[in-house]
């Protein structure tokens, strides 16, 4: 994960170490509490560096609740943009878990996630929400 400023702004896909300052260590701690199941929304500041409009993109994500989806057609609908346009903005979201695009589906399908392994990540993610109603 990356703090710039005192606020969390990307995380990365990789293992390693990272730094240690208050809010990294308070976002692991967030991170395990929501892998077991203990926590439904991160209280982190967050500053990704995004556009406006993709700021309000990332932010109606995280209006999404925890266990629940939309699709694509559905958040291009709420924010009067494409459906091709929310996908996009879906797989620049340099926040990913904590900025839960992974709550994002096609219609007929999962769509993408850009995690390495993405489809997999994403099965999981949802099925650890409970929704995995949604893979059957």
């Amino acid at each position: 994960m990356v703090e710039e400023d005192g606020d969390l702004t990307r995380l990365l896909w990789r293992d390693g170490d990272d730094d240690h300052t208050p809010l990294l260590d308070e976002a692991v701690r967030q991170l395990k509490r929501y892998f077991e199941g203990d926590l439904t929304r991160f209280t982190l500041p967050l500053a990704p560096k995004v556009t406006p409009s993709q700021q309000r993109f990332l932010d109606a994500l995280c209006d999404i609740p925890y266990g629940e989806t939309r699709t694509y057609g559905d958040m291009a609908k709420q924010l009067g943009i494409s459906a091709q346009a929310a996908g996009q903005a879906c797989g620049a979201n340099p926040i990913g878990i904590i900025i839960p695009c992974h709550r994002v589906t096609g219609s007929t399908n999962l769509g993408g996630f850009s995690a390495p392994d993405g489809i997999e990540k994403k099965v999981a993610l949802l099925k650890l929400e409970g929704a995995a109603s949604l893979l059957i």
